[in-house]
């Protein structure tokens, strides 16, 4: 048999309003988020015409080393080992692949012969 979709003891989940606070937390959500795209697009056009231009240059950059960086604290030598791998392969090659096999493969090595 069959459960029937309206029973006594189920509140009656069409029939609820959305409040006046709900509309107001969205719409203050909506405004907010316009408002850092707003403030993020004047920023960088100031920036853009400065003389710290060089940072939204370099910025894809230094976001992978800072996750790189703060994944890295706290790891045990062997992490911190094939990092250096790693980067030692970045800096030689300049080669993306290389550099992700190279750490791979030296965190695997390392891990096999147990250091």
């Amino acid at each position: 048999m069959r459960p029937s979709r309206c029973s006594a003891s189920a509140p009656d989940i069409g029939s609820r309003r959305v409040s006046g606070s709900f509309w107001a937390l969205i719409g203050l959500l909506a405004v907010a988020a316009f408002g850092i795209r707003a403030v993020g697009l004047v920023a960088g056009g100031r920036i853009r015409a400065s003389r710290h231009a060089w940072v939204l240059d370099d910025l894809p950059g230094l976001i992978v080393v800072s996750l790189v960086a703060s994944s890295l604290s706290g790891q045990p030598a062997l992490t911190w080992i094939a990092a250096g791998i790693a980067l030692a392969a970045a800096v030689a090659t300049n080669h993306v692949i290389v550099t992700m096999a190279a750490g791979v493969a030296a965190y695997a090595g390392l891990a096999w012969f147990g250091v």
